[in-house]
């Protein structure tokens, strides 16, 4: 290398230093979440198979029946979600809260019998959701997640021109040194590692940064649109789709996030028979009948009914697919049964379905087991990489000392250094906050 080269390898190397620094431990989190989660139906299987699976009735019993005998069980708790079986040896379940805990409850469609009940928020897919999202932590862990994921695209950046043979042969670049040992060889397995898996991870990535409550909202706002003509003729309320959706589960697809939540119409009013007559409550749908509407309209099995949460809500049903071009979400008045919208992969904008498509690889269910073992081979690198990086760092750091790379004072104010630094910045504010 020339010495301008070498300048700006040591700045490089620099970079990648603290970047990794920081990034590791996170790497090391979202990868061991990210397989758990990844497995979830293998393990939801293994796990609650007594919860999931029933054998197969002659007839179901309706849904409203079941609400019933659910309520019997549970008299102080609110029903605020239903999903019905998935096929014929799938259980039903409700969610339900009560006393400040959510449940999940499996009942018999065939028996009514109920089969047991989950906290909802302390299981293990739950927890492993949670973590890889916000920490457990709410706010201040989502950022935390967001600026890791924006300092690992530097680092990824960082890490390619530090690994680039400059005339070297493939060995250690390629392929590690197994004849090695020590520092060189973990230092092999790191770049090598990085260099395979640099794609994949740039893509995870960004996949997963669309779910950051800063970054994924402002990407939302500006590329997750729908005509406005849409939502013209239906009552809307202040809230949006996406409250729907929690740390621990995924009610509403990511393309209906910022979507307006529509109102139902006071019907209470036209019960009335003169001014000064209170009307009576106005009748609402019942659940069964809101399962008869989703399947009037093909919805897919695996939806989740959302119930009413006030006078004015809706009912909700949304189905979260594997491919999201079975995607769909109904808004259905809780008086009339009129679907005020309903929304699916026609709707979407281009951006909208790529991103779609970007979150269901990532979740690795959108070509069933081959993307499971692409996904978790990706984990795998990652944390190979993040891991064979610390072991670097701890063996030729100095006692005492975290062995930063020294900071030279003759470096000049590199044109691509800057370039890249901005455009980080830019593209990823939080990062470009953490900069300055």
């Amino acid at each position: 290398m020339n010495k301008s080269n070498v300048s700006f390898y040591n700045l490089a190397w620099r970079w990648h230093f603290y970047a990794g620094l920081f990034v590791a431990p996170f790497m090391i989190l979202l990868s061991l979440t990210g397989m758990i989660y990844l497995f979830k139906p293998q393990l939801d299987t293994v796990m609650y198979s007594d919860l999931l699976y029933v054998t197969p009735g002659q007839h179901r019993l309706s849904a409203d029946v079941l609400q019933q005998w659910v309520q019997v069980d549970y008299p102080q708790a609110h029903v605020s979600k239903y999903l019905p079986p998935l096929n014929a040896q799938g259980s039903a379940q409700f969610v339900m809260q009560q006393e400040g805990r959510e449940l999940n409850v499996f009942i018999d469609p065939y028996s009514g019998d109920i089969l047991g009940e989950q906290d909802a928020r302390n299981n293990v897919q739950a927890i492993a959701r949670a973590l890889h999202g916000e920490l457990m932590i709410g706010k201040v862990g989502d950022r935390l997640i967001e600026l890791a994921a924006g300092w690992g695209i530097l680092l990824v950046v960082s890490g390619l021109y530090l690994w680039w043979p400059r005339g070297k042969s493939g060995s250690g670049a390629l392929w590690p040194r197994f004849k090695s040992r020590g520092r060189v060889l973990w230092r092999d397995v790191h770049a090598v590692t990085g260099f395979w898996g640099a794609l994949l991870l740039l893509l995870m990535l960004l996949s997963g940064m669309t779910w950051t409550g800063f970054w994924g909202k402002q990407f939302a706002d500006v590329w997750n649109t729908f005509p406005a003509a849409m939502w013209n003729d239906i009552p809307k309320s202040d809230k949006q789709a996406g409250e729907l959706n929690t740390a621990t589960r995924q009610t509403v697809p990511w393309a209906l996030e910022n979507t307006p939540m529509p109102r139902s119409a006071d019907h209470a009013e036209h019960m009335a028979h003169g001014g000064g007559m209170s009307a009576p409550a106005a009748p609402t749908l019942s659940l069964q009948q809101v399962v008869d509407i989703a399947t009037e309209h093909r919805i897919e099995p695996g939806y989740s009914i959302t119930q009413p949460a006030t006078a004015d809500g809706v009912f909700t049903v949304s189905v979260f697919a594997d491919d999201p071009r079975n995607d769909a979400t109904l808004h259905i008045d809780q008086y009339t049964g009129k679907v005020l919208a309903d929304v699916g992969w026609k709707d979407y904008s281009t951006v909208s379905r790529a991103t779609e498509m970007g979150v269901m690889l990532h979740e690795g269910k959108f070509f069933g087991w081959i993307n499971q073992l692409i996904i978790f081979l990706i984990c795998l690198m990652v944390l190979l990489s993040a891991i064979s990086g610390l072991v670097i760092w701890w063996q030729r750091r100095p006692q005492g000392g975290l062995g930063v790379p020294p900071l030279r004072h003759d470096l000049p104010r590199w044109k691509t250094a800057i370039i890249i630094m901005i455009g980080v910045g830019v593209a990823f504010p939080l990062v470009g906050a953490s900069l300055v």
